[in-house]
């Protein structure tokens, strides 16, 4: 039984973070930087077949950090930079309160230094 009181996590966000997870699929973000790229050109140096990477890819094209789209017989993939604005955007709120901690701290008058 699924209980009504849990919080909601928006399932792209999580998406996104899950993606980034993995190692692989950092790196074919990593390429993508680059600028759009087919399969073909984003599998050379993988230890892996162009299929894996397809499915790498689709895992990307379903968190919403990459685009494709078809020219001729080939498709290429780039990054979605909506997609990185709205995980930016969550990432973000982290390092906002860490900075404003850190201010706390430095402007502290009871601060002993050492």
């Amino acid at each position: 039984m699924v209980s009504i009181h849990l919080p909601f996590v928006p399932t792209t966000r999580q998406d996104q973070l899950d993606a980034l997870g993995d190692a692989t699929r950092r790196a074919i973000v990593t390429r993508l930087l680059a600028g759009p790229m087919p399969v073909g050109r984003l599998a050379r140096g993988f230890p892996m077949s162009r299929p894996a990477i397809s499915q790498h890819l689709r895992v990307l094209k379903e968190a919403r950090l990459v685009t494709d789209r078809a020219e001729g017989t080939r498709r290429f993939y780039e990054l979605d930079p909506k997609g990185f604005d709205a995980l930016r955007d969550y990432l973000d709120r982290f390092w906002t309160v860490a900075l404003d901690a850190f201010k706390r701290r430095v402007e502290d008058p009871n601060r002993r230094t050492p």
